[in-house]
């Protein structure tokens, strides 16, 4: 990816060796924001189970922790570049459909945090809660997409911020919230395709973002889209139970199979329109 003399976003929180963000002492309940990312979790191939345990008995900051890595390291620069191109291109596009764009906080944290929808455990990978309108990310998620799921490269890192920022898109045009009170009158196996539907959706939308940044401002390199496509693939829900126990559920999937996820990244990426990412009204994911 080429940031040249481009801008770095002022929205993004570092809570990196913070001691947790300042997680509660154990012994609280299990929220619906905890349950949520317990979904999460399931997504990246976590026994969920890990994270209500986790969540009940949420352990006290460490005084001692040591402090984070310094707000103008490498990745973090790198992520503030990536999150302004967000920022730049969404206020565009929402400016243009007559509409304004509230820009999300991305938040950095390392092991556990707290947030608007439960804690946060590393363990669940990047995700968004649409309570507070941030973003959240443990930067060791990176090295797992590179060492463990065989899909290195800035541009794959780039789709995972890009993705999350799509729910927030979607939050702000009130899709989420549609879907959410659907999926609760819905049965579980009706819920999990409504899911699917709004995960590939963020996907159409990070597609979205990358071709309308790269025309703006020539982002792209040779060979980023190729790192992105690795990245849809290799977090597919069909990919990960296959990782995780040998075999797909395909009724269990709550993303998208890795199939879906590359077409809808695809297919953002080639229009470049926000309408072409009704998976909500396609016959065929």
């Amino acid at each position: 990816m080429r940031f040249d003399n481009s801008r770095e976003s002022s929205n993004v929180e570092d809570r990196r060796g913070g001691g947790g963000g300042g997680l509660p002492i154990g012994g609280r309940g299990i929220g619906l924001g905890t349950i949520v990312l317990a979904l999460v979790a399931m997504y990246f191939g976590v026994d969920p189970s890990v994270v209500l345990n986790q969540a009940v008995q949420a352990p006290a900051p460490s005084a001692s922790r040591p402090a984070g890595p310094p707000a103008n390291d490498a990745e973090t620069v790198f992520i503030r570049h990536v999150l302004a191109e967000t920022e730049d291109t969404w206020t565009q596009l929402f400016r243009a459909g007559g509409k304004e764009y509230v820009e999300p906080t991305l938040v950095l944290f390392t092991g556990a945090t707290r947030t608007a929808c439960g804690v946060g455990q590393a363990a669940m990978g990047p995700f968004y809660c649409p309570a507070d309108r941030k973003v959240y990310i443990d930067l060791a998620f990176y090295q797992e997409l590179k060492t463990r799921f065989k899909a290195p490269g800035d541009f794959a890192q780039a789709y995972v911020i890009a993705h999350e920022v799509g729910h927030h898109v979607q939050n702000l045009l009130g899709i989420s919230e549609k879907v959410q009170a659907a999926r609760e009158r819905a049965s579980e196996r009706e819920a999990n395709a409504l899911s699917v539907r709004l995960e590939l959706q963020a996907d159409c939308l990070a597609g979205v973002w990358a071709k309308n940044a790269d025309a703006a401002r020539g982002i792209l390199e040779a060979g980023d889209v190729d790192e992105a496509l690795r990245a849809a693939t290799a977090i597919g829900d069909d990919s990960l139970q296959k990782q995780a126990q040998g075999y797909a559920v395909p009724d269990s999937f709550t993303h998208g199979s890795a199939e879906q996820r590359v077409r809808w990244f695809r297919r953002g990426m080639e229009s470049g329109q926000l309408n072409a990412c009704n998976t909500f009204q396609a016959r065929t994911l």
